[in-house]
């Protein structure tokens, strides 16, 4: 299952994968349920949509990208904080609910904004967006940048079960791949 928030998914990227490992384009396609989301309430309503879908059929995984922009855009500024941020934790606790009633991994994506606290010659100065609502909703949480040339970074930034450590590799039409020297 796929919840998309800034119309980002491209099934010719999965058909492309699909195609690297063997499988059969179409079919891989048809595997997905992919439901764009055009503001926060209608995120909220696609996880009564997705749990409804779970109860009929056996999905192994949900991605929502990104599970914070539409909560940015629909509450504005420092008088809506509170707000947002209490509709974003009811957000993660019903994807939370999903995955422990019907067995599913989660994965979420988030935005990071500049931040102002760091300081500029720090190595990364970017910080999460969603604080600490993000940070206990999530069990392992990575940190992706960028690389040289197609290169990527994903750091292990926080979990219970794995160490901080960083792994490199590189994202080609075909999908994820070795790290290009």
């Amino acid at each position: 299952m796929y919840i998309d928030t800034e119309g980002t998914f491209r099934p010719e990227r999965l058909q492309a994968i699909a195609e690297r490992f063997n499988m059969d384009p179409v079919a891989t396609l048809e595997n997905v349920a992919y439901a764009r989301a055009h503001n926060s309430e209608h995120q909220m309503e696609l996880l009564k949509v997705a749990a409804a879908i779970l109860s009929q059929d056996r999905y192994a995984l949900i991605v929502v990208d990104s599970a914070t922009a539409l909560f940015r855009t629909d509450y504005s500024g420092r008088g809506e904080l509170s707000e947002r941020q209490m509709q974003m934790a009811q957000f993660l606790r019903q994807l939370t609910r999903l995955a422990e009633e019907f067995g599913v991994a989660v994965l979420i994506t988030n935005q990071v904004v500049a931040n102002p606290d760091g300081m500029s010659f720090a190595k990364d100065s970017t910080k999460p967006i969603g604080g600490n609502i993000i940070a206990h909703a999530s069990t392992t949480r990575l940190r992706m940048r960028k690389g040289r040339g197609e290169n990527r970074i994903c750091t292990v930034f926080d979990s219970p079960t794995l160490p901080e450590a960083d792994a490199q590799f590189a994202v080609s039409a075909t999908g994820i791949t070795d790290a290009v020297e």
